[in-house]
């Protein structure tokens, strides 16, 4: 059978959270079959666990949230896209703090940590939710939608009239496996506008920004002086949130996902409708790699 996945061993990092400025610690730690993924804040006395769940998720601007009980555990979206990458089914995540470190604004730096932690099998059958009708969640003139599919295809567009975004890299199409999410999607970066930057911080946002973890977007283009890591970088690091976004359903999802200009709330909002109605979706396991349609990176 196809196997649950956590962490041999435990990896632990440090880094700056973007919207309050301050150094967050993060340690990635083994977890038992089923636990799923659990952010646990250990700045708190006792510390507080709380589930990676889509109906946890209550604030969802520039950032998806976790909220319980009051307490928060904020920014997850990267972090937990690179868990949806490797296929890790069980994990948890202990922060210094209420947001997870931003590193360089991808998923990159924790797709390497992770594999630092090796990666293995759980004696229990991976979980997946199969999408069976299509499902919709609709905000103004912005879109989320699933659709059956064997596999787990993300189309995105983005539409922005700004000299920065070409319109022919506004849309990007990913057949997602561990392989393509690691060299097609995990490095690419958020990006923000330069004007906006300062009503942010007098808002106690973006405390933590830098041209060292995000892509700096001003009047007539890109401002890094490294420029873009992808001709199409914006629109690949969109399908990077909605693949974050879209693991907080628990599980993989096998099914086609049509992004138009959607963000954290959208996505989130479209994982809410599929579990309104038992009737959209089942839990599926497979026997063995081969079956799956969904490719990950083997498990030595």
């Amino acid at each position: 059978m196809l196997k649950q996945r956590t962490l041999k061993r435990v990896v632990k990092a440090s880094g700056i959270g973007l919207h309050s400025g301050q150094k967050v610690m993060i340690n990635f730690l083994p977890h038992v079959i089923d636990g799923g993924i659990v952010f646990r804040r250990i700045d708190l006395n006792p510390p507080v666990d709380i589930q990676a769940n889509a109906l946890l998720i209550q604030e969802a601007f520039m950032c998806s949230n976790l909220v319980q009980d009051d307490i928060k555990v904020g920014t997850i979206e990267h972090v937990m896209s690179a868990i949806a990458g490797l296929g890790i089914d069980n994990l948890i995540i202990e922060v210094s703090a209420s947001e997870v470190p931003i590193m360089d604004g991808s998923a990159g730096p924790f797709i390497y940590l992770l594999m630092q932690g090796e990666l293995v099998e759980q004696n229990a059958p991976k979980k997946f939710i199969k999408i069976l009708k299509p499902v919709e969640a609709l905000i103004d003139d912005k879109r989320a939608k699933f659709s059956p599919h064997e596999g787990f295809q993300l189309n995105f567009t983005i539409d922005f009239d700004h000299p920065a975004f070409a319109k022919e890299y506004q849309s990007a199409t990913i057949d997602f496996s561990t392989e393509t999410f690691v060299y097609e999607v995990s490095e690419a970066r958020t990006f923000g506008f330069m004007k906006d930057l300062d009503y942010l911080k007098a808002n106690n946002l973006a405390l933590g920004a830098s041209l060292d973890n995000a892509i700096g977007v001003d009047d007539t283009g890109v401002v890094n002086e490294e420029g873009l890591r992808f001709s199409d970088e914006f629109v690949r690091h969109k399908i990077l949130d909605a693949v974050g976004d879209l693991y907080l359903m628990g599980h993989q999802i096998i099914a086609k996902f049509d992004g138009y200009k959607s963000g954290h709330a959208l996505n989130n909002q479209l994982l809410r409708n599929v579990q309104s109605d038992p009737d959209n979706y089942e839990i599926v396991t497979f026997d063995n790699e081969i079956d799956c349609p969904i490719p990950y990176v083997s498990v030595s």
